[in-house]
């Protein structure tokens, strides 16, 4: 199996899992752009730094009839605001490539992760795979390009692909302290030093925020079920917290109370993101999500680990 960006925080938890159940040798390329060799350490996976842009790398690392996992990705919608073209090259670019290399090994199945972002400020209540896409970001556009790319190979080529739609994963080696980081990690990280959190607009914008063991524990019943999919899959259990909800239940877990600096809204946010969980249960019936409050708890004891430096 190759998991491309296996370094980075959602591929280094999937090896982790895949892993444990004794039942893949896996190969990860990452360039370590975003993610981080020790995120890996004490893993037994080989390793191959690089990039997914790199054509001979990724010959190299597709396994002949194997499986891919491709999480390799610039994400962020404020970094992709400020340079368009870097995210297009990595996630477009770069999924093509994936793709081109997994056909060309007769790989049997490629799961790979698309967005939440493609809904744009859709005002359905839920959203559904069926609703139009109308992507408020380059970020967001990249990312409906890597789905409909893998669709389109999955019925120009007979390749069994199954692309996830993630909305807003969190939890274990999730990186904080840099710009583009994701609330939560930044949130907790924050909190923890006893600094305000810094919230972008009124903190009432909700999201549909994924634990994420439960990406992995679908993922891997993906794997074991070779399932695949002609349209992309929602990765998300219907869930909504608004970001002054959120900031409560890191509280409650510290068991301290957190100020908040209040700054101007990001260019390319979306106000409102809940998904539809309908096809996903359909397809993975069996897969119970870890509730968002246990996911935060996990989430707070990792961030003091690592400040106590356990």
């Amino acid at each position: 199996m190759l998991v491309t960006g296996g370094a980075g925080f959602i591929g280094a938890n999937l090896c982790r899992t895949l892993l444990a159940t004794g039942e893949y040798d896996i190969t990860v390329v990452d360039n370590l752009s975003t993610g981080y060799r020790s995120n890996l350490d004490g893993l037994d996976v080989r390793f191959l730094e690089g990039s997914i842009l790199d054509r001979d790398l990724l010959a190299e690392a597709t396994p002949e009839g194997g499986r891919v996992v491709h999480l390799a990705a610039l994400g962020s919608v404020p970094r992709s605001v400020a340079d368009p073209l870097a995210s297009h090259e990595v996630n477009s670019t770069g999924t093509l490539n994936t793709l081109e290399a997994a056909r060309h090994a007769g790989v049997t199945q490629v799961i790979l992760a698309s967005s939440s972002s493609v809904y744009g400020d859709n005002e359905a209540p839920a959203k559904h795979e069926l609703l139009p896409v109308a992507p408020k970001s380059p970020y967001g556009a990249t990312k409906l390009f890597t789905e409909s790319a893998a669709l389109a190979h999955q019925r120009t080529y007979g390749m069994g692909v199954l692309a996830f739609r993630f909305f807003n994963v969190f939890g274990p080696l999730q990186a904080a302290g840099h710009a583009y980081a994701a609330v939560i990690p930044s949130f907790i990280d924050r909190a923890i030093n006893d600094q305000p959190v810094i919230v972008h607009g009124d903190g009432r914008q909700s999201r549909d925020f994924t634990y994420v063991a439960s990406v992995c524990e679908t993922i891997l019943d993906a794997l074991r079920r070779s399932v695949t999919f002609d349209g992309p899959v929602n990765l998300a259990h219907g869930g909504r917290f608004s970001l002054l909800e959120i900031i409560e239940l890191i509280s409650a877990e510290l068991d301290q109370p957190i100020e908040r600096d209040h700054v101007e809204s990001r260019p390319g946010d979306i106000k409102h993101s809940k998904a539809d969980p309908t096809r996903l249960q359909a397809l993975f019936p069996e897969v119970t999500p870890v509730d968002v409050a246990c996911g935060i708890g996990h989430t707070v004891s990792w961030f003091r680990s690592i400040q106590n430096g356990s």
